[in-house]
């Protein structure tokens, strides 16, 4: 696959998976899906690919979920709601090494669920945690809130979906949506670090650890695949196209005339 939204570097074990628009704060479409799927599976069957890194290209943002540009009743992809991202999101899952996201900006929305479900994450001081589901006539129904929940406790969770503020990197440490923050410069040497450490470390022990932690949340999955039907079906709905409309205008949404 010829990549034109990603970028996939491999060195001294470690497999770097970028997502490459920062022009609209990498947020992905259809496209940028399939080509996270494919990396992900090419890195994570490699047996000399040790940990998985996903990163955002730029300074602003990590990801910031779903380009709503891409987005009318259904986003331009395949899949349930035209983006497959029940398959990305188990991929990350299945793949038998631990996926670290590097977080040096924005992690809005679905970029908060990618960081939520890596294995591991590691945030620059400067980044921003938070859901827009609500805002913008979405919602993640699997690992999204479920899985947080998980993550950061139901009454945390609950306030992130149902309020969609942005938390910084202190709080979301605090919250326990982060493994570690550091200074915006070091970064790129803390992820190295964790790296290094996971470099030495039995593979195969770590493997069944991870499939071990997975066995306990599995369920989700089940759960998502049943609620995805259901955010199609909403998708269709004039209350959901109001978000979008109202996030390309740059207005605030009235969801509530379309009861």
């Amino acid at each position: 696959m010829q990549y034109e939204d990603i970028l996939l570097d491999v060195e001294a074990g470690v497999a770097r998976i970028t997502i490459n628009r920062p022009g609209v704060m990498n947020a992905f479409r259809g496209q940028t899906c399939e080509e996270l799927i494919h990396a992900f599976g090419k890195a994570g069957w490699d047996k000399s690919i040790g940990v998985i890194v996903l990163a955002g290209a730029g300074d602003r943002a990590f990801c910031t979920g779903g380009d709503q540009s891409a987005h009318e009743g259904q986003y331009d992809g395949r899949g349930m709601i035209g983006l497959p991202v029940e398959d990305l999101h188990a991929l990350i899952r299945d793949v038998p090494k631990p996926v670290i996201a590097r977080v040096q900006g924005y992690a809005i929305g679905g970029g908060n669920v990618l960081a939520t479900l890596c294995d591991l994450t590691i945030a620059s001081e400067k980044a921003i945690f938070g859901q827009v589901g609500p805002k913008v006539g979405s919602v993640d129904p699997g690992f999204g809130t479920a899985y947080l929940a998980r993550a950061v406790g139901e009454k945390k969770a609950r306030e992130i979906w149902y309020l969609c503020r942005r938390y910084t990197a202190a709080e979301a440490l605090a919250m326990g949506l982060v493994n570690t923050v550091v200074p915006h410069d070091q970064l790129d040497a803390e992820v190295a670090k964790w790296c290094a450490e996971i470099m030495e470390r039995s593979p195969t022990a770590i493997t069944i650890a991870k499939r071990s932690f997975n066995a306990d949340s599995e369920n989700i999955r089940g759960i998502g695949n049943m609620g995805m039907q259901a955010l199609s079906m909403y998708y269709a709905t004039e209350e959901s196209k109001e978000g979008v409309k109202a996030f390309n205008e740059k207005r605030k949404p009235d969801f509530r005339k379309y009861q």
